[in-house]
C-alpha cells in the first residue's frame, strides 16, 4: 500500500508455525520502496522466516535496462553467502533476483511478486493478481497479494488497543489517504469530494485519520482539521504509527483508490472497506477494485456507514503456502542431485 505501512518486523511471528525447514534462510530484494517491501514483509513473516532485506541501487546504465538486462555487476546488496529463498518485488529486482539464481548455482529458491514483464522464466515461482495476464505452471494467481496485516498482528492489536484510538466512540472508522502519484495526481476537486463525504461520515461515526507522505498539503491540512472540529484523531507523524491499531479497531475503512496494497490490506481487517475513487484511478488497478466489490468487501465510499457485515479477504497465507510446497520441491530435487 504505498508508504502507509505497519513498523517492519524482522522475524516471524511466534504464534505461526513455520511452513519452513528451520533454518532456512531468506533474502528480499526490493529497492527500498515501502510499497514493494511490504508485500515482502508479509510473505516472509507467513512463511515463518528470519528474513534479510537487500535493498538494491543500480547504477545506470543498468537501472535504465531493467527488467531486461542484467544485474550491476558492482551491486554491493548481492554478495554470498547466497540465501535458500530469495523473495523480489519491483521493476529493478529482476535482474538481481536472477543474478542470485546463477551465482547461487541454481541453489537459491526465487519468488517473484507481480510481472515481471520479462515472463514467467524469471523465477521459480511468480505471484500475480487476477486482473494481470500472464499464466504458467510457475504462476500463482489470486485476488489479492501478500501484506504484512496478518491476522495475529490485528489480535494482538485489539487485545492492546492504542490509547490514542480506545477512547474514540463507537462506531470508528479509519480513514487511509493516499494522494499523487506517479501514475497520476490527486485533483483539488477530488480532494474537497473526499473531505465533503469525510464530514458527512463524521456525523455517524469517529474519525481516525492518517495520510501518506504522498497526500497534497492542502489536503492533509484539511484532514487535520476535520479531526479537530468533529473530535476525531489525526495522526500528525509524532508518536507509534497508529496505523495498524487503526484497522483493528476499525468498523469500517475508508480507503482512497491511488494503492492497490493500501486497499488489499484494508480488506484483511474484516470490516466493510468504502473506496473513494479519484478520477484517475490508475487503469491497472480498477480490476480489482472491480472484483473486491463483486466479492462483497469492498464498496463505493457515499459519505456513509455500510451496514453489511464483511469477512476477512487475506491470500497471504495461501500465497506462503503455495510458496513453501513449491520450495520443499526444489529442495528436494537438489537433495537428490547432490546424492547421484
Amino acid at each position: 500500500m504505498t508508504d502507509l505501512v505497519p513498523a517492519p518486523h524482522r522475524g516471524p511471528v511466534a504464534s505461526l508455525s513455520p511452513l519452513l525447514p528451520a533454518g532456512t534462510t531468506a533474502w528480499l530484494i526490493t529497492d527500498g520502496k515501502a510499497g514493494d517491501l511490504a508485500p515482502c514483509r508479509g510473505l516472509a513473516e507467513a512463511l515463518g522466516v528470519m528474513a534479510e532485506e537487500r535493498v538494491i541501487a543500480p547504477r545506470p546504465p543498468f537501472s535504465w535496462l531493467a527488467p531486461r538486462g542484467p544485474a550491476d555487476p558492482r551491486e554491493r546488496a548481492l554478495t554470498s553467502p547466497w540465501p535458500d529463498l530469495a523473495i523480489a518485488t519491483g521493476r529493478r529486482a529482476v535482474p538481481a533476483l536472477r543474478a542470485v539464481k546463477s551465482r547461487s548455482g541454481a541453489r537459491t529458491f526465487t519468488v517473484f511478486l507481480r510481472d515481471p514483464r520479462i515472463g514467467a522464466r524469471a523465477a521459480d515461482l511468480i505471484w500475480v493478481p487476477s486482473h494481470d495476464r500472464l499464466r504458467a505452471p510457475n504462476v500463482v494467481v489470486t485476488e489479492t497479494g501478500p501484506h504484512p496485516v496478518s491476522p495475529t498482528r490485528l489480535a494482538a492489536a485489539r487485545a492492546d488497543p492504542d490509547p490514542r484510538l480506545a477512547g474514540l466512540p463507537s462506531p470508528r472508522a479509519a480513514v487511509l489517504v493516499g494522494g499523487d502519484s506517479r501514475h497520476g495526481r490527486f485533483p483539488e476537486e477530488d480532494a474537497r469530494a473526499l473531505l465533503a463525504g469525510l464530514e458527512r461520515l463524521a456525523g455517524e461515526a469517529s474519525l481516525m485519520i492518517t495520510a501518506s507522505r504522498r497526500t497534497p498539503d492542502r489536503l492533509r491540512a484539511g484532514l487535520a482539521d476535520l479531526a479537530r472540529s468533529r473530535g476525531g484523531f489525526y495522526w500528525d507523524g509524532s508518536g507509534a504509527n497508529p496505523y495498524l491499531a487503526m484497522l483493528a479497531l476499525a468498523d469500517t475503512i475508508v480507503a482512497t483508490a491511488d494503492s492497490a496494497n493500501m486497499v488489499t490490506e484494508a480488506c484483511a481487517a474484516g470490516v466493510p472497506v468504502l473506496l473513494f475513487e479519484p478520477r484517475n484511478v490508475y487503469a491497472r488497478h480498477r480490476p480489482l477494485f472491480e472484483a473486491l466489490k463483486r466479492h462483497g468487501t469492498v464498496h463505493v465510499f457515499d459519505g456513509r456507514v455500510e451496514s453489511l457485515p464483511s469477512k476477512p479477504l487475506d491470500m497471504t497465507l495461501a500465497i506462503a503456502q503455495a510458496v513453501a510446497n513449491a520450495y520443499i520441491g526444489h529442495r528436494d530435487a537438489l537433495a537428490r542431485r547432490t546424492a547421484r
